[in-house]
């Protein structure tokens, strides 16, 4: 059964809590109880419930996979081997080997962490697992990947950590790198993994002097570090007084130190759009101490001003890593253009245009193309569908959400997603759009796009921009006089069509509404009651505060769609005081989230835009002007 009217849901769900479980002994009922008993750390209650579920029930051995997370807590091999004997391929037994291989890492149980990490897939393995399995790598003699990507200001997970230590211990890394790592998690303000690391590493780290920098000493490593942090620290309060404290103790510091401590200045000074003098302390920074962000930050420096020529040659400068993404092989051919250099452009849009992303659609425009719908469509078989809907994987996941949605129990909905994605792995084009298909006409819609999203040759765009809830969609955006596909490309950004979408921070529904700003646009429209996460009003309240701030905004899409993720004050602030090309703008925002929120969001109007007929705009186009501050 798919849908339920809401009266026939609500007497299910009063009979339910009414009885006992032996009163209504559906296996979807019973796996909620399975799942209540494990989260109650009821184990003996768990077991005996998932010996109550029907050989052909597609989730019975859910609880058995729950049952074997709370023996990886214990260290239960014996009930972890069970379950892997029992359940030998899919996404539980992955994840459940994955934890474990982590445990048995942990024990230096090495002789079955080989064993088990043979069995583990390559895209099963998170981090911290890759980190055991390159621990194990050491120890039988191997060579490491590059342990670079440590070099930033997060601390690392535990088996990465202990990875660091023993690369260390075996001359894999010397007091240079692990310098650079320390100074790096103190600048991220993280001292008690740097002190742990410099501890574990034996560098003389000076501990009396982090904790009082004023009684540092220069003439010691640790007291200059220490010396180091309290200027950055410093900082990120007061930028001028942490430039100034620097430029008095520069003299003292080593060039390595001083050239880490410009550079973090730099970095500071980037966010805050001060481009002008992050551009000078860049200058002064060391390039072999930079970190991507900062490599990032001193080209957007470079863009906010315009400086065609030092982004160019920043760019050039760049790892290869860096240099070779798709944003600055755009932003370096844009700045070759502006140089009169278009030859030496095109090689770098046609690598920069290759997929649908934002700076993709960019640089086909710039190559003169321009975006239309898809001529055609490549359309799965019936056989290709019947072939996926078979699949133990996808039958699961429907299974999953159809509890999800019956129940109202969004924990389910998230298990779904995960066998979903387990199940689109290794697939070729017309597998995935047939699973994409299915998606859509289960109501499966993030899946559907993301099915969708992962074909290479054989495309279906109105799979990948789906267009569910249109007429409610598009009664409000004209009543408002907005545009519907950029209504829809922020809609899809938000919750992928997910209408129990919740955020971590409580953002509601389709258009991710905030509480808060749900209740003030319902004042202001006269709506008394209203239930935030009904599609409708949803929509309703969405498109209304979408409009407040377009029209508080110049009538700015761009600006609009940043005040819509972070607020119309920062939306504001973000202006430069001339005008300003909309991609500049976008590219220079400095929360990551809200750049990546902006440019995805006008991205998806430009292909709604298509799909729907509208005037061909281009990307560009619709990223405008920014008028100035």
């Amino acid at each position: 059964m798919k849908v339920l009217t809401t009266s026939i849901r609500l007497t299910l769900l009063a009979i339910a809590a009414a009885a006992p479980l032996s009163a209504f002994a559906g296996p979807d009922d019973t796996l909620i109880a399975a799942r209540d008993a494990y989260r109650a750390n009821d184990q003996a209650k768990l077991a005996s419930l998932g010996d109550k579920l029907p050989a052909g029930y597609p989730l019975k051995d859910y609880p058995a996979y729950w049952l074997t997370w709370k023996a990886l807590d214990k260290n239960d091999d014996a009930q972890v081997l069970r379950f892997l004997a029992q359940v030998q391929e899919g996404l539980m037994p992955e994840r459940i080997r994955n934890e474990w291989v982590k445990k048995l890492g942990l024990r230096e149980n090495w002789t079955a962490f080989a064993e088990e990490w043979k069995k583990l897939p390559e895209e099963g393995r998170d981090e911290e697992s890759t980190c055991y399995g390159q621990i194990y790598q050491l120890r039988q003699g191997q060579k490491l990947d590059d342990l670079d990507r440590f070099l930033d200001s997060k601390p690392a997970p535990d088996g990465c950590t202990r990875l660091i230590e023993a690369a260390y211990a075996r001359g894999a890394l010397d007091q240079d790198w692990l310098w650079r790592r320390t100074r790096l998690l103190l600048a991220g303000n993280f001292l008690t993994q740097a002190r742990q690391l410099a501890s574990d590493t034996q560098l003389p780290l000076d501990n009396a002097a982090l904790n009082k920098p004023a009684n540092a000493s220069p003439a010691t490593p640790g007291g200059q570090e220490a010396i180091l942090y309290d200027i950055v620290r410093k900082a990120k309060s007061d930028l001028d007084g942490g430039a100034s404290y620097l430029t008095r103790m520069e003299k003292d510091l080593t060039p390595d130190r001083a050239g880490f401590g410009w550079g973090q200045l730099a970095l500071l000074s980037a966010r805050k759009q001060l481009a002008g003098q992050a551009l000078q302390w860049f200058a002064k920074a060391d390039p072999r101490q930079l970190t991507t962000d900062q490599w990032e930050w001193w080209a957007r420096a470079a863009l906010r001003l315009e400086q065609w020529a030092q982004l160019d040659d920043i760019i050039r400068r760049m790892p290869k890593t860096v240099s070779g993404k798709p944003a600055w092989r755009y932003w370096q051919a844009r700045s070759l253009k502006q140089l009169g250099k278009p030859a030496e452009a095109s090689p770098l849009l046609s690598q920069a245009s290759v997929g649908h992303s934002y700076y993709a659609l960019l640089s086909l425009e710039e190559l003169g193309n321009s975006l239309s719908a898809s001529a055609s469509k490549t359309t799965p078989s019936s056989a290709d569908v019947d072939k996926l809907k078979a699949d133990p994987a996808i039958r699961r996941s429907l299974a999953l959400l159809n509890v999800a949605e019956i129940y109202t129990k969004p924990e389910f909905r998230t298990d779904a997603q995960r066998e979903w994605r387990w199940a689109m792995r290794g697939r070729n084009d017309m597998e995935l759009l047939a699973a994409a298909e299915i998606a859509r006409k289960e109501g499966f819609y993030d899946m559907a796009i993301y099915s969708a999203e992962r074909t290479k040759e054989e495309h279906d765009f109105s799979l990948r921009y789906l267009t569910p809830y249109r007429e409610v969609t598009q009664k409000y955006a004209r009543q408002l006089d907005i545009d519907d596909a950029w209504v829809y490309g922020l809609i899809r950004q938000e919750s992928r069509f997910i209408t129990m979408a919740r955020s971590g921070v409580g953002a509601s529904g389709l258009m991710q509404l905030m509480p808060a700003t749900a209740k003030w646009a319902a004042k202001k429209i006269g709506l008394a009651h209203f239930a935030v996460n009904d599609i409708e009003t949803n929509v309703q309240l969405g498109t209304w505060y979408l409009r407040y701030v377009l029209d508080n905004l110049s009538g700015n899409q761009v600006m609009a769609t940043a005040a819509y993720n972070a607020g119309p004050s920062r939306a504001r602030n973000w202006q430069a005081d001339r005008p300003l090309d909309g991609t500049i703008y976008a590219e220079t925002i400095p929360f990551s989230e809200t750049r990546d929120y902006v440019q995805k969001v006008m991205a998806n109007a430009a292909y709604y835009s298509s799909t729907f007929g509208h005037a061909n705009i281009s990307l560009k186009n619709r990223m405008g002007m920014i008028p100035a501050r």
